[in-house]
Formats: C-alpha cells, sequence, structure tokens
C-alpha cells in the first residue's frame, strides 16, 4: 500500500519510472508507428531534449510515455497527476476539485480539469456483454437531480428547490462489475437497447416488479422479479441488492462530496463510481492496484478543456 510519502507523488523522475512501467511494461512503444522498443528501434533521449523524451528510429519522431493519454501536452508534473489519481481511487466517495486544488497547490479550475481528465481514464472501453450461463444481471433505474443550464451560456447553476430536474440512470450489476448509463428516459425501448447490447442472452435478468423490464426479460434465459411494494427483497435466489446499494454509495458521494452536477458532466461521474465499484476491497483489490489500474487506462484517450468546460461543477 502506497502513502503520501512514496517518491512517485513527489519526485518527477520517480513518478516518470513508474507511469513508464505501467505505460509500457514490454519497453517504449513508438505512438506514431507501433515500434517496440530495444535496441535497434529506439534511441533514448538525448541532452538536448527534456527528460523523458525518447526518438523513434524507425519513424524518426519525437515521443514520450504521455503521448496518446489523457496526460499529453499538460503542463501539471507527472507527480501530481499520479497523486491526484491515487486520491480520487483511494475515496470510497470520490474527491472533489476544491480539495484537489488545496492538497496538489493548482488552481481550482487546474485541479477540476484534472479531475475530468482521470475519469476520462476510468471509462472502460471493452464492450463485451454482461453475465453468461448461470450467471444473473442485476437491472434497476435510478434518477438524480442534476444542475439546471443557465439561459445563454451554458453554464450550470446551484440547484434550490425546484430549480433542478430529474435525469435517469440506468444500471447494471453482474458478477461482483457494473456498467451505468445516463440516458434522456427511462422508457421501455431505451432500456430493451440497453440490455440488449449489453447483457447476454443467456443470462437470467433480475429486476423490481417495475413493467419497464416486462418485455425485454422475454429475450434472457430467464427472468426473475421481486416486489419491493410488498416488502419483498429476495425471492427464489433473486434480488437487486446490489445495484441498490450501488446507486446509495453514488448519491451519497454526489451528494456529500461533490454536492452539485450538471448533466453533460453527469455519465463521466457514473464512470468514476463505476470503475471504484469494479475495483472495490471486496473484490481484494487495495487503493494502490485501483490507482494503478486507473493509470493503464489513460492510454488511448484524449481530453480537451474545450470539452469539459461551459458547466463547472464542484
Amino acid at each position: 500500500m502506497r502513502n503520501v510519502n512514496d517518491p512517485i507523488f513527489h519526485n518527477e523522475e520517480a513518478a516518470r519510472a513508474h507511469f513508464e512501467a505501467l505505460r509500457w511494461p514490454d519497453g517504449p512503444v513508438c505512438p506514431h508507428c507501433g515500434v517496440i522498443g530495444d535496441a535497434t528501434a529506439l534511441k533514448p533521449k538525448t541532452k538536448s531534449t527534456r527528460a523523458g523524451v525518447y526518438k523513434c528510429r524507425s519513424c524518426e519522431k519525437p515521443f514520450s510515455a504521455t503521448v496518446g493519454t489523457v496526460f499529453e501536452r499538460s503542463h501539471v508534473p507527472l507527480h501530481k497527476w499520479l497523486y491526484a489519481n491515487h486520491l480520487i481511487c483511494a475515496s470510497k466517495k470520490g474527491m472533489s476539485a476544491h480539495q484537489l486544488h488545496r492538497l496538489l497547490g493548482v488552481t481550482y479550475k487546474t485541479a477540476w480539469f484534472m479531475a475530468h481528465r482521470i475519469r476520462e481514464a476510468m471509462t472502460p472501453l471493452a464492450t463485451e456483454p454482461m453475465g453468461g450461463e448461470g450467471q444473473p444481471v442485476q437491472a434497476d433505474e435510478t434518477y438524480f437531480r442534476v444542475r439546471k443550464p443557465r439561459g445563454g451560456k451554458g453554464r450550470a447553476r446551484v440547484v434550490k428547490g425546484d430549480e433542478g430536474h430529474n435525469k435517469p440512470v440506468i444500471g447494471l450489476v453482474s458478477g461482483g462489475k457494473s456498467r451505468m448509463f445516463r440516458v434522456d428516459s427511462a422508457n421501455v425501448a431505451t432500456i430493451e437497447q440497453i440490455l440488449l447490447t449489453h447483457t447476454s442472452p443467456k443470462a437470467e435478468l433480475h429486476t423490481d416488479e417495475s413493467k419497464l423490464y416486462s418485455d425485454s426479460g422475454k429475450d434472457f434465459a430467464a427472468h426473475k422479479t421481486v416486489k419491493h411494494s410488498e416488502d419483498e427483497y429476495v425471492r427464489d435466489g433473486a434480488h437487486t441488492n446490489s445495484i441498490e446499494n450501488f446507486f446509495s454509495i453514488f448519491k451519497r458521494g454526489m451528494t456529500g462530496v461533490y454536492q452539485h452536477c450538471s448533466e453533460k458532466h453527469l455519465q463521466r461521474y457514473l464512470n468514476e463510481f463505476s470503475f471504484r465499484y469494479d475495483h472495490r476491497a471486496g473484490l481484494e483489490i487495495d487503493d494502490t492496484m485501483r490507482a494503478d489500474a486507473a493509470i493503464r487506462g489513460v492510454a488511448f484517450k484524449r481530453l480537451t478543456y474545450r470539452r469539459t468546460s461551459g458547466a463547472g461543477t464542484a
């Protein structure tokens, strides 16, 4: 387990070595032509270049470990990126940008952007169907209150009374893994599309008594329900306790830590909580392993400030 005194959080050279080991376990890889580093393919940085820069002998183009990742072209030192990533991954309900800006010694605007880049790294790339033969999939929907956009400037304002509006979220949990979706409307057609795309037809579907799942449930090996309206929470081995626990942690974190969220950023926050759920201590994954998994996810993803600016979050 790492602590705040670990050199990778304070020393740029140690941070770069750690990041390169996670990014390139088999040696440096040129992001321009794909050549994997060895004695004949790559030559190391020279004294005339900045630390961490390599030059490919095949295409003659320079690169570093951050090229092609969410850290690319960032002026924030890499050791602060690793520290921010560790803090967000080690906090069960997240860490606000205000807290990051105080701990890292950067501006709030920078901390806010860093947090969104880290959430982008947590976004899963795989879309294989969940569940399978003998593996049930729990499905449920909830509603989360988001900020209303402010007219004209596209900014969001703090929710007060009836100023906010609820946005539906559809969630799936199977085998200790989760997948969350922000949708415009929680109707039969939307839910059916999500289930057919992200759930194996060989799986058992477990839901509550909502009629939203009646038709789509016929497309799976079995559809078992529980009647919450009659205080029934388990029937014939079927329940939705896991997905409801996820929603509970998500809402407590969003209310107690982040406090406010604009609609345009809701999916990234869902990805953040889903990532921590999929890499939780109950699956024998500690804070260090979780943070390293997030670092491995920075590759092949980019997030510019223009894509995130416009509606801030706490």
